[in-house]
């Protein structure tokens, strides 16, 4: 499935839901290490961005977010709509980040069906 055919939204422009697959999802669970925790403390100190942090948070979204992709095409979907993130923190250090969507079957809208071409009738 291509990532183009993935979005928040809860239709895709130019495609036409023929079969609702139900929820996929992805599912990570992250700690940080103490040198990552000792790091990001030196980071904060100074202000702005705590790129151990920021990385640490794109990886973990990056990873569910393939997961899910995988579960559609496992569902044989070439779409996903409705796609969200969601992160819990579970103790202390230990945070769950969640990516999921409904998995669906798409096909293009023909462009016969949009009226005449050039003029003709």
């Amino acid at each position: 499935m291509d990532n183009a055919m993935i979005t928040t939204a809860f239709e895709l422009p130019g495609y036409r839901i023929t079969k609702n697959l139900g929820v996929v999802r992805g599912i990570t669970v992250r700690s940080r290490s103490i040198v990552g925790n000792f790091l990001g403390g030196l980071q904060s100190l100074f202000g702005g961005n705590i790129t151990i942090y920021t990385e640490l948070c794109e990886h973990a979204r990056s990873e569910t977010f393939q997961l899910m992709r995988q579960h559609g095409q496992s569902l044989r979907a070439n779409a996903i709509i409705g796609m969200r993130y969601d992160a819990t923190e579970l103790m202390a250090g230990l945070t769950e980040v969640l990516c999921y969507g409904t998995a669906v079957i798409v096909v293009p809208i023909e462009e016969s069906t949009s009226g005449p071409r050039n003029g003709a009738a």
